[in-house]
């Protein structure tokens, strides 16, 4: 199978899935539960990203000045820092980091 052929049925399968969540019935997706599942899920995956990009390299984990400038950031945002803030707070703590050769 050639990359255009992969490409072409993943496009092909997210489409499908696509047209399967609008078939669902509406009752069935404002019950409770599929609704917790379904927020907690995003948050979970939002979270496992995070984690990938902070300390994966390839196959190995690293930790370097991406690890302090992310506690910093979630510092920023458990006190209600504007998001422009928690960026720049992040990244000025991983650049000074790195210029000081703490973490490279």
């Amino acid at each position: 199978m050639t990359l255009w052929n992969a490409v072409l049925v993943a496009a092909i399968v997210c489409v499908a899935l696509k047209a399967v969540g609008y078939l669902i019935p509406p009752k069935v997706l404002e019950a409770p539960r599929p609704a917790r599942v379904a927020d907690l899920l995003t948050v979970a995956l939002l979270a496992a990203l995070v984690a990938v990009q902070t300390l994966g390299i390839g196959q190995g984990v690293v930790v370097d000045a991406r690890v302090p400038a992310l506690v910093v950031a979630a510092g920023l945002l458990l006190v209600r820092a504007p998001f422009l803030v928690v960026v720049v707070g992040a990244a000025g703590t991983a650049a000074l980091l790195r210029l000081w050769g703490w973490a490279a």
